[in-house]
C-alpha cells in the first residue's frame, strides 16, 4: 500500500517537555521505531507538524527588532529542514543502508482572502500562564487562546490549495524513496496581483495539507498519528466515548475542538469522501495496529453505523 503518515507536532515534542534539540531527537527516535516497520512493508510518505518548533523560532526572533525578525513562512521552511533531517537520520539508522530517504521543502498555495486570516486558531509555540500570555499579547500584538489549562499563541491557518512540489515527490516515489514532505503544513505562499509568488504570515494545518497530499498521491491510506489513542466524543469528561469506526456523515454530527481534533476529523472525512478509501486517527505508539485496522479511529464511507470501543 501507499501510506501517508502525518506525525503530530506534539508527538514529536510533547506537552511540558523542554523545547530542546535533544528532547526533539528522543521523540523522533520513538517515531522512527513506529515508522520503520511500516516502511519495510509499504510505500511510505511522512509529513509532520511544527507548531512547537515554529513557535519557538518565532519567540527567538522576537528578540530582534520588528523589521529584523524572520516571518513565519521562512521559519516554516527552517522547521521542515530541521525536523526532516532528524527523521531521515533516525529512520535511516533503523532501515537497510540502501533504502533512500529524502526531505522535500514543500511550498503550498493559500488564498490571501481566506477567512482564517480574520480568525486565527492555529496554536504555535510554548504554553504560558494567563498573566504571561496577557503580557506577550500586549507587547507583541500576538493573538492568544486558551489551550487546556494554559495559554498559547495562535496564528491564521488558511486552507491549502495547491502543492507546488507534487511532481518531484511523485518522481521520488517512483524510485521507491521514503519521502518526508509538507512538513508543518507546508510553507504558506500566495500569488500577488502581479502573479509573483511569495510567503505569507500563517501556518497551514498539517492534517489538512497532508490530506491534500494523500489525495494527489493517490494514497491507499491516510494516517494521522498523534498522542491520543482515538477520536472521542465528550473528550476529557466522564462521559467520553472512543470511536473505532465511523463514516464521514456520522462524525460530522459531533463537534470537535478547532485547534486540535477538529482539523484531524475534517481531514479524515474529506479524504474518505473524496477517495472512497480509509483515513485513520490514533496514537503513534499504535501505528502498526492502526494500519491493520485494529486500533485508532478509522473513517470510511462504507461504515454503516458508528462502532465504539
Amino acid at each position: 500500500m501507499r501510506i501517508v503518515v502525518a506525525l503530530g507536532g506534539n508527538a514529536l515534542l510533547r506537552r511540558g517537555e523542554p523545547m530542546t534539540a535533544e528532547a526533539q531527537r528522543q521523540n523522533i527516535k520513538i517515531a522512527a521505531r513506529a515508522l520503520a516497520p511500516i516502511a519495510g512493508r509499504h510505500q511510505l510518505i511522512i509529513s509532520h507538524g511544527n507548531g512547537p518548533q515554529v513557535g519557538l523560532l518565532a519567540l527567538q526572533g522576537a528578540a530582534y527588532k520588528a523589521d529584523e525578525a524572520f516571518p513565519l513562512d521562512v521559519l516554516g521552511a527552517e522547521t521542515e529542514g530541521m525536523i526532516g533531517y532528524m527523521i531521515e537520520q533516525e529512520l535511516g539508522n533503523l532501515l537497510p543502508v540502501d533504502v533512500p530517504i529524502a526531505t522535500i521543502l514543500t511550498m503550498i498555495e493559500v488564498d490571501a482572502k481566506d477567512p482564517a486570516f480574520q480568525d486565527p486558531t492555529k496554536f504555535i509555540g510554548p504554553v504560558y500562564a494567563k498573566d504571561e500570555a496577557d503580557r506577550l499579547a500586549a507587547e507583541k500584538t500576538w493573538s492568544m487562546r486558551q489551550d487546556g489549562d494554559s495559554w498559547r499563541r495562535v496564528v491564521a491557518s488558511p486552507m491549502p490549495r495547491r502543492i507546488f512540489e507534487i511532481r518531484p515527490i511523485q518522481w521520488l516515489l517512483e524510485k521507491n524513496t521514503i519521502v518526508i514532505c509538507a512538513g508543518g503544513g507546508g510553507i504558506p505562499t500566495i500569488y500577488d496581483d502581479d502573479h509573483r509568488l511569495h510567503g505569507i504570515e500563517a501556518v497551514i494545518d498539517k492534517d489538512l495539507a497532508s490530506e491534500l497530499l494523500a489525495r494527489e498521491l493517490d494514497a491507499d491510506l491516510y494516517v494521522m498519528a498523534t498522542d491520543v489513542e482515538a477520536v472521542a466524543v465528550g473528550w476529557n469528561t466522564p462521559e467520553a466515548r472512543a470511536i473505532k469506526r465511523a463514516s464521514p456523515d456520522d462524525l460530522r454530527r459531533y463537534q470537535f475542538a478547532a485547534g486540535s481534533m477538529g482539523p484531524k476529523v475534517q481531514a479524515a472525512c474529506s479524504f474518505a469522501e473524496r477517495t472512497g478509501k480509509a483515513a485513520a486517527i490514533g496514537a503513534l505508539k499504535d501505528l502498526q495496529m492502526i494500519v491493520d485496522g485494529a486500533a485508532g479511529t478509522t473513517v470510511r464511507k462504507d461504515v454503516k453505523a458508528i462502532e465504539w470501543y
